[in-house]
């Protein structure tokens, strides 16, 4: 078992791949109450085109494969229920899918061995029928329908379909009600061999527990289970370009207030694992400091009464593709959308200042350190940084290597007009 140790911020991390390709990662917290496990596939919602383990020809799987799968591993039959069982050794359980991952998880306050081993065994074993899966189709067409139905997250897709023409994270988790109809269980059987295979996951325990013990409970686990030789992936990317699909989309909702979303699209081809990782702390830094609820510009928006509390940004950074959201409530979309985008267009001719930026990365590190006091987060954020070639307590060094003349670079590059896409929904009638 490998130690790494960050001596800056007090926290050892212990790594071992196992002989059938799994990365444990074990980052012990004796003087924690709890354990929080989380058991990741890199297979999200985007990995849609690719060689299935064992053969030679690319595929093109159902949009929404990796969500249903999800769904699935839960139910294995004989009137198990996998939820229950955790609840029965004291443990709250989940999970989630996105474009890039999907992530099994619990966290409990005892028996943490054993919830350990039941998250491998749900996990790894799966169970799919003609029959269970045409049950399923039901229930996450129902889910499929409820999300369409809110306005907050109609929005995010629909900025998606702005942004993005040819790159499947255009396409919903979820899947369309289509595919997920059309969803067989060899298909849930192809995607699970390729993308579940132990190289391709990695299983991450942090809280209060005994390293050597979890470790040999792990180990022994997947001695006692057989898998194929693990082969590199072969995902298939689609040509993607730089600009948006789609510069302005509205549609029409039973809502009260109108919604504006100010979308960029921040790339959309492979970046190295450096230049993700400094790009993202860039990205976060300019938007607190541009656009954060003690700025400048939300107080102006606010004074103009353009927005109201629903008024937020977010950014979502990945390996091949990232992009950013700026979006409010507001009655007047157009004012909303023309201030926003003025503002995004001055930046490149923003002057920084070195003691200004000294003091961002400063904040910037304050709440990067509180992040890291969270087992919960540690665990998600190790193996979401760890996928992409970046070790995520190195995040601080990051941070304080970071120059003003970083930061310039990054204002005078980061905004192009054939980037930028408004997407309203506007009240019906």
């Amino acid at each position: 078992m490998k130690a790494i140790q960050f001596e800056n911020i007090d926290e050892t991390v212990y790594k071992e791949t196992l002989a059938n390709g799994l990365e444990v990662i074990l980052i012990p917290k004796p003087a924690m109450n709890n354990v929080f496990a989380t058991f990741t596939t890199d297979f999200g919602a985007a990995d849609l085109h690719f060689v299935p383990l064992g053969e030679k020809d690319p595929i093109e799987a159902p949009d929404g494969v990796a969500h249903f799968l999800e769904h699935k591993l839960f139910d294995k039959g004989e009137g198990r229920d996998i939820v229950a069982e955790f609840s029965r050794l004291g443990a709250q359980s989940n999970a989630y899918t996105n474009a890039t991952e999907t992530a099994y998880y619990f966290s409990a306050t005892d028996h943490a061995y054993d919830n350990v081993k039941l998250l491998i065994d749900f996990v790894q074993d799966s169970f799919f029928t003609d029959e269970t899966v045409e049950s399923e189709k039901g229930i996450i067409v129902q889910e499929s329908q409820m999300y369409a139905d809110e306005p907050a997250q109609r929005m995010y897709f629909l900025m998606l379909k702005s942004l993005f023409s040819q790159h499947p994270v255009k396409n919903e988790v979820l899947g369309s009600i289509e595919s997920v109809n059309s969803m067989t269980k060899e298909d849930l059987y192809t995607s699970f061999r390729t993308f579940y295979h132990p190289s391709n996951m990695k299983l991450c325990v942090t809280g209060n527990f005994d390293l050597e013990k979890m470790l040999d409970v792990i180990k022994t686990d997947q001695e006692n289970r057989t898998f194929a030789q693990p082969e590199p992936i072969v995902r298939i990317h689609t040509e993607e370009p730089g600009e948006v699909a789609s510069k302005e989309t509205t549609i029409t909702m039973p809502i009260g207030t109108p919604k504006c979303s100010i979308g960029i699209k921040e790339y959309e081809s492979a970046i190295a694992p450096e230049v993700l990782s400094k790009r993202t702390r860039l990205t976060e830094m300019t938007l607190e400091y541009f656009f954060g609820l003690s700025g400048e510009f939300y107080k102006e928006l606010y004074d103009a009464e353009l927005i109201d509390s629903t008024y937020n940004y977010s950014y979502t950074l990945d390996k091949d593709f990232g992009f950013t959201m700026i979006t409010s409530n507001t009655d007047n979309p157009e004012a909303f959308a023309n201030k926003v985008k003025a503002q995004l267009n001055s930046l490149q001719a923003y002057e920084a200042d070195e003691e200004q930026f000294e003091r961002l990365k400063k904040r910037t590190i304050g709440r990067t350190l509180r992040k890291m006091n969270s087992i919960e987060a540690n665990a998600e954020e190790y193996v979401w940084h760890a996928n992409r070639g970046i070790e995520y307590f190195d995040i601080i060094p990051t941070i304080q290597s970071l120059t003003v003349n970083d930061w310039s670079t990054f204002l005078q590059s980061w905004i192009k007009e054939e980037r930028i896409a408004v997407c309203n929904i506007l009240p019906e009638g």
